[in-house]
């Protein structure tokens, strides 16, 4: 028997004494416990299967078990305490081998219900370096599907909280140098002054390391799935996450777009609000000030997410209208109380009063989708037309924006059927994020499509995304309405107290299968333009519309 296990016969039942490392001498095991699947080992006799969550004891005993082999590093036997061995076993065996990370000790906190929380405590060693590793994770203990044993519910992030499906532990010398990023003041960027940055300085390092002048150290990283800095969409995971560096490497310094005191208040304005995202672009020349995200699952929505934009695509629309000469600004854009395309009916915002004498300036400033709606099939305008516009003018939906990461640009496929007016409302089969909706505000009131990016295009000679834009009265007009929205429409709340030359759109979506909309909202301030979403936030001003205010602030 292995070292720190010890038996006895305690009032006839037999008695395993399990203590790892830190762990210590832990539990008590029933003589009749279950078939195991590889690690409970058990007497042979006939156990009854177990039904419902595991109560307090069972709790205890899964995670002590799986702790203790955990500590000792028999990845095999941990792996055997899951619902999922086959998965478990080779990330918690590259936990001690490609990881090389020893003296585990593991302590355990006072459990929620089936969830137990502990800390870790080991030491990451590489050619004679060494570095301790602290961190806090939890686990779940669930009742096994086919046996009714109580087993730990396995997810990668038991082993790391930043771990993912797929995801893999490695020291070594890091196979990019790492980087001093600086905005453009100089200001240096961490990801320790502004969290929202460190997938984004990851992703920078992986892509530009080698051009920065640096030299590389060794470090403990996760290595991503599938991951990709080449800037495409499709398929891209997150860049390599270093955890602990035991031999600084040299930076290189890499300068970006970024401003520091745009972000700094991007950061600060998403934590109000939960599943929040905010993109601020500069119109003049496309450049990023800020990207900044706040979300429970860490993903970058702001530069990657795909989801409906809402009545911010109205912009888009309206744009469509002007230039293929359905109405103009001051052209009439009547709002009855519904509409009706293809067998579909459409209404708007609850109390909207129904105006049929509306332009298309009132139906943007009040954000009447029934307006947009009525128009979408006068001549010349074919299923394709939003799409064309979409590309054409504002750059979208080409898969081909080379920000300096990995982005998405944006999709507005050419529909039929109802999904043709949904689309014209932002709703439908249309995919944005903040990073599209804000250089759409950059091109509707420039008239100029400049595609967004972080890093200069000098630096690696990456060709930047081009489109013919807008004509200049398009952009007139859709500015001054804009102006409209943020003085006397929807967006007049949260663009309150704003001097100089304003300008907002707001939008809210709703979801299949979720209680609230999506809220959006875009805007510009000056030489600014910011768009934010956040997931289940209601009407676009009631989040997303804060969040650019804020933003706009600091660096209007």
């Amino acid at each position: 028997m292995g070292k720190g296990v010890k038996t006895a016969v305690v009032g006839g039942v037999f008695a395993v004494m399990v203590g790892g490392a830190g762990y210590g001498v832990y539990n008590i095991v029933s003589a009749v416990s279950d078939d195991g699947g590889g690690g409970g080992g058990g007497s042979g006799a006939a156990a009854t299967k177990r039904s419902g969550p595991p109560d307090e004891g069972e709790v205890e005993k899964a995670s002590g078990t799986f702790f203790a082999a955990w500590e000792k590093g028999e990845a095999t036997r941990a792996a055997s305490y899951t619902n999922n061995a086959e998965d478990a076993a080779p990330l918690l065996a590259s936990y001690g081998e490609e990881a090389r990370i020893a003296d585990v000790e593991i302590t355990p906190g006072k459990p929620a219900g089936t969830t137990v929380p502990f800390r870790v405590k080991a030491v990451v060693s590489y050619e004679g370096k060494s570095e301790p590793l602290a961190y806090k994770s939890e686990l779940t203990v669930v009742r096994g599907q086919t046996t009714g044993r109580a087993l730990v519910d396995w997810e990668p992030s038991v082993v790391h909280p930043e771990l993912r499906d797929g995801d893999t532990l490695v020291t070594g010398e890091a196979p990019q140098p790492p980087i001093e990023a600086v905005g453009r003041d100089g200001t240096v960027l961490t990801k320790e002054e502004y969290p929202s940055l460190g997938p984004i300085l990851d992703a920078l390092r992986e892509k530009y390391g080698d051009k920065a002048g640096g030299t590389s150290g060794v470090e403990l990283t996760i290595r991503h799935a599938d991951g990709s800095a080449d800037g495409s969409a499709e398929g891209a995971g997150a860049a390599d996450s270093t955890l602990v560096t035991l031999a600084k490497g040299r930076p290189g310094k890499l300068r970006t777009t970024l401003s520091a005191g745009v972000q700094a208040a991007a950061e600060k304005a998403v934590k109000r609000f939960p599943e929040s995202s905010v993109v601020a672009v500069r119109p003049s020349t496309g450049e990023v000030l800020a990207v900044a995200n706040h979300r429970a699952d860490g993903f970058d929505a702001a530069l990657q997410g795909r989801v409906a934009p809402g009545s911010t695509m109205k912009i888009i629309t309206a744009a469509m209208l002007i230039d293929n000469g359905v109405t103009s600004m001051n052209g009439p854009a009547p709002c009855p109380p519904t509409a009706t395309w293809q067998s579909q009916t459409f209404k708007n915002l609850t109390d909207m009063e129904p105006n049929e004498g509306a332009t298309l300036a009132d139906s943007f400033l009040r954000s009447c989708n029934t307006a947009f709606i009525k128009l979408i099939d006068e001549a010349p305008l074919t299923d394709s037309s939003l799409t064309q516009e979409a590309q054409e003018r504002f750059g979208l939906g080409r898969d081909d924006w080379a920000t300096g990461v990995v982005s998405f640009d944006g999709s507005v496929p050419a529909s039929g059927g109802p999904d043709r007016a949904a689309n014209a409302i932002g709703q439908g089969q249309v995919q944005m994020n903040p990073l599209n909706m804000a250089s759409v505000t950059a091109t509707a009131i420039t008239g100029t499509f400049r595609q967004p990016y972080l890093v200069s295009p000098e630096l690696d000679g990456r060709q930047l995304a081009r489109a013919k834009g807008l004509p200049a009265g398009t952009a007139s007009q859709l500015k001054e309405m804009m102006r409209l929205t943020a003085t006397q429409g929807t967006a007049a709340p949260a663009m309150s107290g704003l001097g100089g030359d304003i300008g907002a759109k707001t939008g809210s979506a709703e979801v299949d299968g979720k209680p609230g909309s999506d809220s959006w909202f875009t805007g510009f301030r000056g030489d600014v333009a910011a768009a934010a979403l956040s997931q289940q936030g209601g009407h676009g001003g009631d989040a997303a519309g804060p969040i650019v205010a804020a933003v706009l602030r600091a660096g209007g």
